[in-house]
């Protein structure tokens, strides 16, 4: 069993740091040919045809890709005023509910960004800029929409074992979290009641 839990642990960080240098590519990759576009275009009075259509295509990569990246590190912006007012029974319930909702959504999305590939795929049509069809650079729907099955599938796992309590983060308490670990401007070593008085100052 433990076995079994130490090759899923690996996968699962295998997968999250592959998620990462893809987005992290993509979004190099696309700053780069603008770069290089920008210069070709005002300082040798050049221009590279296919830059706009390949740089359209990286961002739909980042766009589609980046959802479940979303998910993952809880940057989703939320809702959460009623389920707050829940008890917590209640609110676990509703979260299991609307993860399985997203799960339906995104399986739905999935099939049908299959079946629209599919037909990109028999017609044949190619890129107008680049010389690819257009179903390679479509598969980033099909893609993303499966990692974000995988992601969601991940979160409605961890709320009904007990590890997580609602469907997104809390973007307050993150962002709380993040001003007490990091205050700006704070003098080193100062005692709380001395950042207090220099605060109302």
């Amino acid at each position: 069993m433990v076995r079994g839990q130490g090759a899923g642990s690996q996968i699962r960080r295998f997968l999250d740091g592959f998620e990462s240098f893809l987005l992290s590519g993509l979004l190099t990759l696309m700053t780069l040919i603008t770069f290089a576009q920008v210069i070709a275009r005002y300082v040798f009075n050049y221009s590279f045809v296919w830059a706009l259509e390949l740089t359209n295509f990286l961002f739909g990569g980042l766009i589609f890709l980046g959802i479940s990246f979303g998910v993952r590190v809880g940057a989703h912006i939320g809702v959460d005023i009623v389920v707050r007012m829940l008890a917590a029974r209640t609110a676990r319930r509703v979260a299991i509910v609307a993860a399985i909702l997203c799960l339906v959504y995104a399986g739905i999305v999935f099939v049908g960004a299959w079946i629209y590939v599919g037909k990109m795929y028999d017609i044949g049509i190619l890129a107008q800029d680049l010389p690819i069809p257009q179903w390679m650079p479509k598969l980033v729907l099909p893609i993303g929409f499966a990692m974000l099955l995988l992601r969601f599938a991940e979160v409605l796992w961890r709320i009904v074992a007990g590890r997580q309590a609602s469907l997104l983060a809390d973007e307050a308490e993150d962002a709380l979290r993040h001003r007490t670990d990091s205050p700006a401007d704070e003098p080193a070593g100062a005692a709380p009641a001395q950042r207090d008085r220099e605060t109302l100052r």
